[in-house]
């Protein structure tokens, strides 16, 4: 059996192979082999042609250890436990090598069968910590891997919960960040105050990308900005759209008027795509 696995400080996702005839249900606690030494990590559902599909490519494969045990669990609580105090001996180092101005320690995550400390960091430009892991090495006598994120990455091990109160899908669900442009805020009549579209690492909300699919899907079906179209009331130029409602704003001769979609024909010669003329949102 292949399993899709969740493991890691970052929440990675992996297939792991299993040579037992044992189940593993979806929140069943294993040990698994990665790249990176024995961890811990979280069953999400069995491999299958429905989900295959869905996965991001270039995914971790490895097999399954065993099933967590009573002793592996404590062994994790108490990773946990230390972490801070690890976290502090590393500020302690970065300081002493003087590196504390050049780069800002994030986090640390220490693999479960000990073969290595992952010190995730943000920093402006390239950090030459050559010095700095010599001295982790001697400090935690283990092998020490520098990791650079980004501000959304530094949000995704940091944050708790979003401006709807649920916890940031960064930091609950998410794999990969997808990638959040103005166009999908403003197609979905968003408010494009920064302040009020931004999330918790003070880039345009994940959830933004969420319906941009189908909103550009309804779209498409609507005649473009700018279109000269017939409508119920005479001919007239559309100036916006209603999409969820699949209804446009037609500009006539002495008044601005909202149609259903299907009370609206393109004018003979008129292509279907948008006009440069307008790319404003409608009121």
């Amino acid at each position: 059996m292949r399993y899709i696995v969740r493991y890691g400080t970052m929440r990675l996702l992996g297939i792991f192979s299993s040579a037992d005839e044992i189940r593993y249900p979806r929140g069943t606690k294993l040990i698994i082999r990665t790249s990176r030494g024995q961890e811990t990590g979280v069953t999400l559902a069995e491999e299958n042609e429905r989900n295959k599909p869905m996965l991001p490519p270039n995914l971790e494969e490895d097999r399954v250890i065993r099933m967590m045990t009573a002793d592996d669990e404590l062994e994790e609580k108490r990773l946990q436990q230390n972490e801070a105090g690890e976290f502090q001996r590393c500020q302690s180092i970065i300081k002493r090598v003087g590196l504390a101005d050049a780069m800002n320690l994030v986090r640390l995550e220490h693999i479960f069968g000990g073969e290595r400390i992952i010190a995730y960091y943000v920093a402006d430009g390239r950090v030459d910590f050559r010095e700095l892991v010599k001295a982790l090495a001697s400090e935690f006598q283990t092998r020490i891997e520098m990791r650079q994120i980004g501000v959304r990455d530094e949000t995704k091990l940091l944050s708790d919960f979003g401006d709807c109160g649920v916890e940031c899908c960064c930091n609950s669900y998410l794999a990969a960040m997808p990638p959040v442009s103005m166009k999908m805020a403003k197609m979905q009549k968003a408010t494009l105050d920064p302040n009020k579209i931004s999330g918790r690492c003070g880039r345009l909300k994940c959830c933004l990308r969420y319906e941009f699919d189908a909103y550009q899907e309804l779209q498409n079906q609507l005649p473009g900005f700018g279109k000269r179209v017939i409508t119920p009331d005479g001919i007239g130029r559309v100036s916006g759209h209603e999409i969820l409602r699949q209804k446009v704003w037609v500009e006539l001769r002495d008044q601005r008027k909202l149609f259903d979609a299907a009370n609206v024909q393109l004018l003979s010669g008129e292509s279907t795509e948008e006009c440069e003329c307008s790319d404003k949102l409608s009121d």
